[in-house]
């Protein structure tokens, strides 16, 4: 089975067990390891694998074609994205400037377009899509004016003497007391979904009941990222959503995707497509 998912201590600690053969009954996994902004495209145009890891605001372009995993994403408090500047500077200063994002369908997008509509005055000006390892340092450089991180960054981007202009999951969830959808994983309609979903979650709980098991494979994905980055990493990202969705998960998503659609940045979805029916 051909799987996408990203490089990240979070991606390759839940699926390590299954990639690496130790859930039984789990057919040998085809791995493609790809940026968000690479597998949202895949999913969006319909020549991706049949498993993949997308943003969740990309999923109101693919959920005919493939059902959500209510497992193995990443979705949780105090784990938004960030926006980040070269100088302290307040929301206003955005206005008409260059702005870095890791993918125009990530769900970090998503949410500083909202936040953006409310506090920056006129609107930022030009959007740049570049990787997400690259933007901190473009920031430095100052090519950009500020730049929307993810990931690891959350506990990075001092390194690189970058000043906190806004976190946007505590917006969020000031906004809404509702957790963060970031990352979720999905999978071709036409499989069974149910086996599929059943396999991801042991591969969480092989993940959790055995920790240091994938510390090597992890590493060698993350190879700049020092270990206790890691840790902090998977800590955060890797939690009770990543098990199971649960109410809150999908009350999250409904959120997120429902204000979106009110405000035309995304297609309005079915809620029924959200939730499994297998």
């Amino acid at each position: 089975m051909k799987i996408a998912f990203s490089p990240c201590p979070n991606d390759t600690f839940v699926f390590h067990a299954w990639v690496h053969g130790l859930i039984p009954g789990a057919p040998e996994l085809d791995v493609s390891y790809a940026d968000i902004d690479i597998t949202n495209g895949w999913a969006a145009s319909g020549t991706g694998p049949e498993v993949l890891k997308i943003s969740y605001a990309a999923l109101p372009w693919v959920l005919d074609e493939y059902a959500l995993l209510p497992c193995g994403g990443a979705l949780g408090r105090g784990c938004g994205p960030l926006v980040l500047t070269a100088k302290a500077s307040s929301a206003s200063d955005l206005s008409g400037r260059r702005v870095a994002v890791p993918s125009e369908r990530s769900t970090a997008y998503l949410l500083f377009r909202l936040w953006a509509a409310k506090h920056v005055p006129g609107g930022v000006g030009e959007i740049v899509v570049m990787p997400f390892d690259e933007i901190m340092p473009a920031v430095q450089r100052g090519e950009l004016d500020a730049g929307l991180v993810i990931h690891e960054a959350r506990f990075t981007y001092q390194n690189y003497g970058l000043h906190l202009l806004q976190d946007l999951g505590n917006w969020w969830e000031s906004d809404t007391g509702l957790p963060i959808p970031l990352g979720a994983i999905i999978a071709r309609r036409s499989l069974d979904l149910a086996s599929i979903a059943r396999w991801t979650r042991e591969s969480v709980e092989y993940a959790w009941a055995h920790p240091d098991a994938s510390a090597d494979y992890v590493m060698s994905h993350a190879q700049e990222m020092s270990p206790e980055v890691q840790k902090a990493h998977i800590g955060l990202y890797v939690n009770q959503y990543t098990a199971d969705l649960g109410e809150d998960g999908y009350a999250a998503i409904r959120g997120l995707l429902d204000r979106a659609a009110a405000e035309g940045l995304v297609p309005k979805i079915d809620p029924a497509k959200l939730n499994p029916s297998w």
